[in-house]
């Protein structure tokens, strides 16, 4: 349910405006409308959801407990329709050069990525959040808003959740992030029930996946460029995927921000969330959800701050209680684990075996890689 604005709308100020209306920024309008406040939300894209840019994988309410274990009231901030829901998953596979898999319990959704949104977006309207879609914003100016059509829109807060090419941040922040493009398609079959992460040559300084859904599976590949000598992504994802039998109904790309979280989120009175704000965790590549995280603070405390003057840096230091020990281990992981996947095929082979297995399943989860750390 999207809403265009009319022209009188267009001419007051909103509370708070949110470029982007992804799952982070989905969220933040929901619990800002939520609070009572009167949210606008612009998107380039129409329909909201579309293309797909990610692998669609999520966990359950019950991985995110284990996973996020500081996250309060995760079954009120993550509630996935069934539609959106493609296949139920119980089983992750970290799969080494050799083909061998260690085999880990894991309850994930797959989900239909483009329903999933579409979701969110009915979800924030149903609370009384604004929509305009195919508005492409072109700059942000302290509270002025200005579209690439030449309309403006003026608000108290402006959120930035556009993703890691948003606008706001391109502006306002010159803190730069690890970007891993990453190239994946939706094949027809069947791949059985377990999500399947691929590490080695064939991925350098990321990982391959397999993720199965119902009749198919979302196939692809990221890597660090730095790392790769010169192969193309296109090059190493085709051949990665031309290892499965299907036919392709769908092809994307994208990429991920996998420094982890910039700094600082709050700039006088505009926020970063989501990608824009590096909330994907660099181990896994996990970020639906975080994002969810990260929106859900943002838009309770934007609230408070409309109504009590409460600070806007209160995002950043309740985004460190609920997620940061999360993010800092998953870092650490990251980089560990980037110096390790650069080496040969063969060691990689030796050193996935079930000795390694407990410690590989932390960095994969976001644990203190070292139990002795």
């Amino acid at each position: 349910m999207i809403f265009e604005v009319t022209m009188r709308e267009e001419s007051e100020v909103w509370d708070v405006i949110v470029i982007g209306g992804g799952p982070a920024g989905s969220t933040v309008a929901r619990y800002v409308a939520e609070g009572g406040k009167r949210v606008l939300v612009l998107d380039g894209r129409d329909p909201i959801g579309s293309p797909l840019q990610c692998g669609e994988l999520v966990p359950t309410n019950d991985e995110m407990r284990k996973l996020c274990p500081n996250v309060p009231d995760i079954d009120d901030l993550l509630q996935t329709p069934k539609e959106a829901i493609s296949r139920r998953t119980s089983e992750m596979h970290i799969v080494p050069p050799s083909g061998k898999p260690l085999r880990y319990p894991f309850e994930g959704l797959m989900l239909n990525r483009v329903l999933h949104d579409e979701w969110l977006v009915n979800l924030a309207s149903s609370k009384g959040a604004v929509y305009i879609t195919g508005a492409r914003v072109e700059s942000v100016e302290e509270e002025i808003v200005t579209l690439r059509d030449g309309r403006e829109f003026k608000a108290r807060v402006i959120v930035g959740a556009g993703g890691h090419n948003d606008p706001l941040r391109r502006d306002h922040w010159t803190e730069s992030s690890l970007k891993i493009p990453i190239k994946f398609v939706l094949m027809e079959g069947q791949f059985g029930d377990a999500v399947e992460l691929h590490f080695g040559s064939m991925a350098p300084g990321g990982y391959a996946w397999v993720f199965p859904k119902d009749n198919g599976a979302n196939i692809g590949l990221g890597i660090q460029n730095k790392f790769a000598r010169g192969v193309s992504l296109n090059s190493l994802a085709d051949e990665f995927i031309s290892k499965y039998e299907g036919d392709v109904t769908f092809r994307g790309a994208g990429s991920l921000p996998m420094s982890g979280t910039i700094k600082h989120f709050v700039k006088d009175n505009h926020l970063l969330v989501g990608d824009s704000a590096g909330m994907v965790l660099p181990s896994n590549g996990a970020g639906i959800t975080i994002a969810m995280v990260g929106g859900r603070i943002a838009g309770q405390v934007i609230v408070s701050h409309l109504e009590n003057g409460t600070s806007l840096h209160e995002y950043e230091k309740e985004w460190r209680l609920q997620m940061g020990a999360v993010m800092r281990n998953s870092k650490l992981s990251f980089k560990i684990g980037s110096w390790i996947m650069r080496l040969p095929d063969w060691i990689l082979n030796l050193a996935f075996n079930p000795l390694t297995k407990p410690f590989v399943w932390r960095f994969v989860t976001c644990r203190k890689p070292f139990f002795i750390f």
